[in-house]
């Protein structure tokens, strides 16, 4: 539920269910699992593989409070079978020691199995950061980001006077020794990070750095290099359709006494911070820029990835998935390159990246419309061309210099709008990859597996498939 400030404090009674097993497959299309299996919608989605326990996949995700008369919490689903079975249960409400839980999880696990959480709480000038040592079972606190007092300097200098009017869109970092949180500090980007040791073992976060030149430059992500750099991306500028510049930042020693250098562009996008097309009706969509770094020690070791969207002509509707690559910190990028192989000028949106750290390979995701024509069939719920949308992927092999055909993700077709989310798809999707297999998450309401218990093209679940690299 990004771009929008949380807002009050509330309770709710835990939910507990079990998610069978109840997939949908085509000749075309990876099995699909519908996770959520419940009333109402749940969308914008966390999903993370534990690299000591592949088998064992998390996901966390929205729901829709006021429409199921709710006042936190947030979608949590467990598996410790690769994905075949699931535990769910809403967290962060019924006072767990989550607190009230708005929106927006984000999910890493690092080397040691230690799964790292941050999300918006309740309260808005607070980012809490959570650890559960268990695959997910349980969760502590570890962090809780507060405003600082005004004159409380950054990590080497400056003042954070102005800061923490409002948090939002926190994401979560975690590997190399180190696990890092960035976030919208109602202003500027605001960062912070703490040494980890092994299995439960986290220190304290530092006091934080403000990211220099990052005002009004939101909706991204963040990375560790191979060296324990950190680089983050952000979009500016936060409102409007047209415009839309990608800019990178670089703190070169992570933990170290340096601060985030400043701001390098990348490119532009035309895709502003509200941009409208037709299968995100009411919530619109940025550019959704996302980072990975190669820490592989393979090929293209130290290579650092950016995905976004394009829009190839503004205030067309015809969006594109596009990657870059820098060999040199993000000194310099390389041209683009598409990765949505369609010929057609339909949309696609809310890419989502992830590097397998056991073989360097890319895999790529995100919500796709070229099939839908307005001439009804597959891709077409309406008889309205580009208003629905499917999810697929690819896969790069060669460091991001190409992408292989493109891969039909979903077995069924969603409508946005017919949700009545609110947020459409929501801001992001999901993506965890490792050990050749990819699992990205979405919101799909087809109903393509028969297990959404509101029917078909009505609210939204959470769903996943293992989809392998050929």
């Amino acid at each position: 539920m990004r771009r929008l400030p949380a807002a009050g404090l509330f309770m709710i009674a835990a939910l507990v269910a079990a998610a069978p097993a109840v997939t949908a497959k085509t000749s075309s299309t990876p099995a699909n699992v519908d996770v959520s299996q419940r009333h109402l919608n749940e969308s914008e989605e966390a999903i993370a593989v534990n690299p000591t326990n592949p088998n064992n996949i998390v996901i966390v995700t929205n729901v829709g409070h006021r429409e199921a008369g709710l006042s936190a919490g947030m979608f949590e689903g467990i598996s410790f079978d690769g994905g075949k079975t699931w535990a769910t249960k809403l967290i962060g409400a019924n006072n767990d020691n989550l607190g009230d839980a708005c929106c927006d999880p984000s999910l890493s696990f690092d080397q040691y199995g230690n799964l790292f959480m941050t999300y918006l709480f309740q309260v808005e000038n607070t980012v809490p950061i959570v650890l559960s040592t268990d695959g997910g079972l349980t969760f502590t606190q570890v962090g809780n980001i507060v405003a600082p007092p005004q004159g409380t300097p950054t990590k080497t200098s400056g003042d954070n006077r102005g800061l923490f009017r409002f948090v939002d869109q926190p994401t979560v970092i975690a590997g190399h020794g180190e696990v890092w949180v960035i976030f919208n500090a109602g202003g500027p980007l605001f960062a912070t990070g703490a040494p980890v040791t092994g299995a439960g073992q986290v220190g304290s976060f530092f006091g934080g750095e403000v990211v220099p030149n990052t005002n009004n430059c939101t909706y991204g992500d963040i990375s560790i290099g191979p060296a324990g750099q950190i680089m983050q991306v952000c979009t500016l500028t936060e409102s409007g359709q047209g415009g839309g510049k990608l800019f990178v930042n670089v703190d070169p020693d992570g933990l170290g006494p340096a601060n985030f250098g400043g701001r390098i562009f990348v490119t532009d996008t035309h895709v502003g911070g509200f941009d409208f097309i037709p299968p995100q009706p009411g919530r619109s969509v940025d550019a959704e820029p996302g980072l990975a770094w190669d820490r592989t020690g393979g090929a293209h070791n130290g290579r650092v990835y950016l995905i976004y969207t394009k829009e190839v002509r503004n205030e067309k509707s015809d969006t594109d998935i596009f990657l870059r690559h820098s060999d040199d910190g993000g000194a310099t990028w390389s041209d683009a390159v598409r990765v949505n192989d369609d010929s057609t000028t339909n949309s696609q949106f809310l890419p989502k990246l992830s590097l397998d750290p056991t073989t360097g390979n890319l895999a790529a995701v995100w919500y796709d419309s070229r099939r839908d024509l307005g001439l009804g069939g597959s891709g077409d719920t309406d008889g309205i061309a580009n208003d629905d949308a499917q999810f697929w992927g690819a896969f790069s092999t060669d460091g991001g210099a190409s992408f292989g055909t493109n891969i039909k993700i979903s077995a069924g077709t969603s409508n946005a709008a017919d949700s009545g989310n609110g947020i459409d798809f929501g801001d992001y999707s999901g993506l965890s990859f490792y050990g050749g297999l990819a699992h990205p998450a979405w919101s799909d309401n087809s109903n393509s597996t028969g297990t959404n218990p509101d029917g078909a093209l009505h609210q939204l679940d959470i769903y996943t498939a293992s989809v392998g690299i050929s």
